[in-house]
């Protein structure tokens, strides 16, 4: 078995990118400790917390549509809802290892995991 490090999403809205170019299929890497404490020393992020996750973000995804240079400007500029989906995301992969959701049946009350077909991924 493979230790898995990318791993495949697909944006509930997507990035439009300058040109109007909607992308929506993406790869996340796992993060490393370099990831998590080299933006802290960003003065941005010392003035301003939350924007941690945009460079986190930025340093983690390695391909978006065909963009392949995912800059801070790129994660700036994503919906909101698109930002709050790929926290979600980077949270599963880099604390669970999976890109699957754990959920219960509202029927039976049986626990699975679903995958990215379901996902929207």
């Amino acid at each position: 078995m493979t230790f898995q490090t990318e791993f495949e999403f697909t944006l509930p809205r997507g990035y439009v990118d300058k040109d109007g170019t909607l992308h929506r299929n993406g790869i996340m890497r796992l993060a490393t400790a370099a990831d998590e404490i080299l933006p802290l020393k960003d003065p941005k992020v010392q003035s301003n917390p939350a924007y941690l996750t945009v460079i986190l973000l930025s340093r983690v995804i390695t391909k978006l549509g065909n963009l392949e240079n995912i800059s801070t400007n790129t994660i700036e500029n994503l919906f909101a809802s698109d930002l709050a989906y790929l926290q979600d995301f980077y949270s599963r992969i880099n604390e669970d290892g999976t890109a699957k959701l754990r959920t219960t049946c509202p029927k039976c009350g049986e626990q699975f995991d679903i995958g990215s077909e379901y996902l929207g991924e």
